[in-house]
């Protein structure tokens, strides 16, 4: 009988002991769960979305602890949201002006330039106006131009640069009809609304609907860079520092290569 009481009470020991441990387990468990994901911003360039995308695809295969969503745009747009406090994590610009402005001001922290890309005039598959360069563009069968506003988009800002260089600018004033961003330039052209559009190499790669006629000669306009920075004030400084460095890493930059991009820096 007393060997049988002191079974019994080892036994209740044994599970006082599993049931605290499974209640700390629990709480622990609970409490990873509430600080699990920690999500992120990163303001990109439109003409970076689908390139972003499947290298989010790949990130999320190696860590399950950091979201990253994205908020595409025109570059000065997301530059002027950055400035007035948007709760942005990292910033990925199309052009160095906008991108340089918040480096003045103190607002990017780490930068690298990453990517370059090209400048090119397409026009609809199923356009009747056969064009065959941007001297065509000043034809009275030409009757718009999408390019995206010079002001806000960094590919508007390289379009008009090319056409003041090709002395096309004055001409084609009265032609162009402005877009929000290149992506908007894109799908008119597609939707063939507009004749013909500036648009970069990387976003017509990207669609079926539309046809490279002639690419801007290099020194027509700026050169096309695509910087990358950390946002000072970001909370998430760890998270966001580990998305800017795998974003450099040998296989986002393939991904970035494979929808046309120029790999700058390659190390």
């Amino acid at each position: 009988m007393g060997v049988r009481y002191c079974g019994y009470l080892f036994i209740c020991f044994i599970l006082i002991i599993s049931s605290g441990c499974s209640a700390s387990f629990a709480k622990r468990q609970d409490g990873d769960n509430v600080h699990k994901k920690v999500t992120i911003t990163l303001s990109a360039a439109a003409s970076l979305q689908d390139a972003l995308r499947t290298i989010q695809k790949q990130y999320d295969k190696k860590q399950n602890h950091t979201e990253v969503i994205f908020n595409f745009g025109g570059s000065g747009m997301l530059k002027q949201q950055i400035r007035e406090g948007a709760p942005v994590d990292l910033f990925f610009s199309a052009d160095e002006g906008n991108f340089r402005e918040l480096v003045d001001q103190g607002l990017i922290k780490k930068k690298k330039n990453v990517l370059g890309n090209q400048l090119v005039l397409i026009t609809s598959r199923k356009s009747a106006n056969k064009l065959l360069d941007f001297n065509a563009l000043t034809s009275s069968k030409v009757h718009q131009l999408a390019i995206g506003t010079p002001d806000s988009v960094p590919a508007g800002t390289y379009a008009k640069q090319t056409l003041t260089s090709l002395e096309l600018w004055s001409r084609m004033k009265s032609k162009i009809v402005y877009a929000k961003d290149v992506r908007q330039v894109l799908t008119y052209v597609e939707t063939n609304n507009v004749d013909a559009g500036l648009v970069y190499k990387t976003d017509a790669m990207q669609s079926d609907k539309v046809k490279i006629v002639k690419s801007a000669p290099a020194k027509s306009h700026d050169a096309i860079i695509y910087p990358l920075g950390v946002i000072k004030t970001t909370k998430h400084k760890k998270e966001a520092e580990a998305f800017f460095h795998f974003l450099q890493t040998k296989g986002a930059l393939q991904i970035f290569q494979k929808y046309g991009f120029t790999i700058l820096n390659k190390k």
